[in-house]
């Protein structure tokens, strides 16, 4: 596979070479990642015109586009400087008026000459009663007439390129494009009813009519799902490399966990056995582990990664939690502990703050190996920080740590196997786009004794009721997190907010009965404030949304979100699964004001009806769109030209599956459909799965 395949040279040429495109257009164009004739095939209409013809405009129910044959009556050049040039034109019923602005007579003398005919094509509006046509689109002698479409194709413009430009080069692209050996299964193709690769791009930037442009149509779906295909075969590829790569076999021997087991007050979900059972499976296994956690808020991840970590102690190994803050990783220390303790081994804490003789101290007993699990922020990540034996990295909330930390975690031990967790629960259209590469265990049920949390709306305008509620609760010895929102970007506006509810509550409810906490506070405060809320000397914590992920007080049963109207659908979710954690039951208040957008409305109706995280996260991204559900810049969401995440997930997880068999079925892509897959890779750009197959 030593570089391109030469059918595919003239795709990857200059867009210079292509007819109508100088330097200064493809300059444009590069600005909107338009940059070879390759990308122009992939830059599909976004709309058409109908300019089928009429006999007269007044067929057209206007304003409309109307395309008609006309003879030219009369020119009127405008008498003073700034008014319109007109000409009156008849068709086969009335007469009308074409208007120019700003134009010159001699030229229009030229294009339309008085008592010859012409076939234009135009937006068409009435004006006093009389039509008028302002700029005619085309304007093209009878014999021409084949120059304008029945339906013509709108493409997306950038500055500096017209309409007619980026037609003329995506023609000349088109007549480039070379037929290709079929990479589809043939029963696959014949079953969807999908053209060849050629004839769908063909059929693409020719639509006949509007649902040509829909993302059900025959040939964009085929084309949608090529480059899906070409983004599942890579993921396959990756984790065929990475099932090359040896790792260890850590085999557990079930001592520490039933100590565990044995002293926990409940029974593990069906959902939590089957993931340790996967995870247990994976870790014996001689290939390298990458799985991904994926529970939604409370389903009980925390065991399951600590059983995980078990096993590689069990096997005379380490394990290391890691977190993306500090709070969060002293969460989990505090979770852990007396889990730790039932089972005997040591757990001990790394970060940042973490210094001199103490940070010495751990760092030898790790190297030492006398702590077995470690839970610690990108800390551990510092190069001074090595282990005795490390098999197992736990990995929470993956998409705040790059890919390159995942693997610098990996170069701490020989051959580490590595679980992710997250708390979001993502579609599973999008888990596949962005987690294709791992096997993917799901916490679907909540562990027993959960009690479900009551959610209301209720507008701003009842504030004091709000407040007199909270006294109440208060005085029977409740907790609740009263949520500030982050007021724009500025933080010293969300501090406002936050330290006026505090004073607020603090005369409602007194003094000593409110604490406060937000992303300007020392860490040390931040930690101080949060400690006092968890040991219950301070009833309501007034925070920002710094206690968006992990915060576990159970005493906690009421959370109030002030303007819940501003958050997203998926960080409401996170904040309402503070509460419903011990034996209690629990409410959850969205306090809104009015009135509501329709998605504002959408958002907080669906978090009133459901508590079911995959079900939010379904409407969420049918709300949002898939690039803003996880924040693009870091989602590591691959960006598709034609694929439509949100309308076309089920193409996705048929690619991935079809992707997964043709490996499994050719692992070299060196059968005539393997030799195809290959000239698809080259063509969408996956470079990293050429290298993988030519390493293989």
């Amino acid at each position: 596979m030593s570089g391109r395949p030469e059918i595919l040279f003239p795709l990857f040429a200059d867009l210079e070479t292509l007819a109508g495109i100088g330097p200064r257009t493809a300059q444009h164009l590069a600005g909107i990642a338009l940059e070879r004739p390759r990308d122009l095939l992939f830059h599909l209409p976004i709309s058409g015109v109908d300019r089928r013809r009429r006999a007269s405009v007044l067929d057209a129910d206007l304003p409309d586009v109307v395309t008609v044959e006309v003879e030219i009556v009369q020119h009127h050049a405008p008498r003073t400087k700034g008014r319109p040039y007109r000409i009156t034109v008849r068709d086969s019923r009335t007469e009308f008026q074409l208007v120019f602005f700003q134009s010159r007579g001699e030229y229009l003398q030229r294009l339309l000459p008085e008592g010859e005919r012409r076939l234009v094509s135009g937006k068409a509006e009435l004006f006093d009663g009389v039509a008028q046509m302002v700029h005619p689109d085309h304007v093209v002698p009878l014999e021409d007439a084949a120059e304008i479409p029945d339906y013509e194709p709108v493409y997306a413009l950038t500055a500096g390129v017209v309409g007619k430009t980026m037609a003329k080069g995506i023609a000349s692209a088109l007549s480039r494009a070379p037929e290709l050996a079929e990479w589809i299964d043939p029963a696959q193709k014949a079953d969807a009813g999908w053209p060849g690769w050629r004839a769908a791009l063909e059929a693409a930037h020719h639509p006949e009519a509007a649902g040509d442009l829909a993302p059900s149509s025959p040939a964009r779906m085929r084309l949608a799902y090529d480059e899906l295909m070409a983004h599942q075969l890579t993921l396959a590829l990756a984790r065929a490399a990475r099932r090359r790569s040896a790792g260890r076999q850590t085999v557990e021997t079930g001592a520490l966990q039933t100590r565990v087991l044995g002293a926990l007050p409940y029974k593990p979900t069906s959902a939590q056995t089957r993931a340790i059972r996967d995870i247990a499976a994976d870790l014996a296994a001689p290939e390298r582990m990458n799985r991904l956690l994926q529970g939604d808020v409370g389903s009980g991840k925390t065991l399951v990664a600590f059983m995980a970590l078990l096993i590689a102690v069990e096997a005379g190994g380490q394990g290391v939690l890691m977190a993306p803050t500090e709070i969060l990783a002293r969460q989990h220390l505090e979770a852990l502990r007396p889990l730790a303790a039932d089972a005997g081994v040591v757990l001990d804490m790394l970060t940042g703050r973490d210094s001199g003789g103490e940070r010495r101290a751990k760092l030898a007993a790790l190297q030492a190996g006398e702590i077995s699990i470690l839970v610690g922020t990108h800390a551990v990540f510092q190069e001074d920080v090595s282990f005795a034996d490390l098999r197992l990295a736990v990995i929470d909330e993956q998409h705040r740590f790059g890919v390159a930390q995942r693997m610098l975690l990996g170069a701490k031990g020989q051959a580490v196997d590595v679980l992710v967790m997250t708390a979001t629960p993502i579609p599973r259209s999008l888990s596949l786009a962005q987690f294709g590469d791992m096997d993917v265990s799901v916490l679907d049920e909540k562990p027993a004794g959960r009690k479900p949390v009551t959610t209301a709306m209720v507008s701003v305008e009842r504030m004091d009721e709000v407040v007199d509620h909270l006294r109440r609760a208060v005085a029977e010895g409740r907790q609740a997190y009263w949520v500030c929102p982050l007021v724009e970007e500025s933080e010293t506006r969300d501090l406002t907010s936050a330290e006026t509810r505090f004073k607020i509550l603090r005369a409602a409810l007194g003094e000593a009965a409110v604490g406060l906490v937000h992303g300007q506070m020392p860490p040390a405060e931040k930690d101080a404030a949060m400690a006092a809320f968890t040991r219950g000397e301070t009833s309501v914590l007034v925070a920002t949304t710094v206690i968006e992920v992990g915060v576990n007080v159970p005493n906690a049963t009421i959370m109030v979100i002030e303007r819940a109207e501003i958050f997203g659908l998926a960080q409401l979710h996170q904040l309402r699964g503070r509460v419903g954690r011990g034996s209690d039951a629990s409410t959850c208040l969205l306090l809104y004001k009015a009135p509501l957008g329709e998605a504002a409305e959408r958002r907080l109706t669906t978090l009133r009806e459901t508590e079911d995280g995959f079900r939010i996260s379904e409407v969420d991204l049918e709300i949002r769109g898939a690039g803003d559900l996880i924040g693009t810049a870091q989602s590591g969401l691959p960006r598709f030209r034609i694929a439509d995440l949100e309308r076309q997930a089920g193409l996705l997880a048929i690619a991935q599956s079809d992707a997964r068999k043709l490996l499994n079925d050719d692992p070299k892509l060196e059968s005539p459909r393997g030799r195809a897959a290959r000239v698809l890779l080259w063509l969408m750009e996956q470079d990293k799965a050429i290298r993988l197959i030519s390493i293989g």
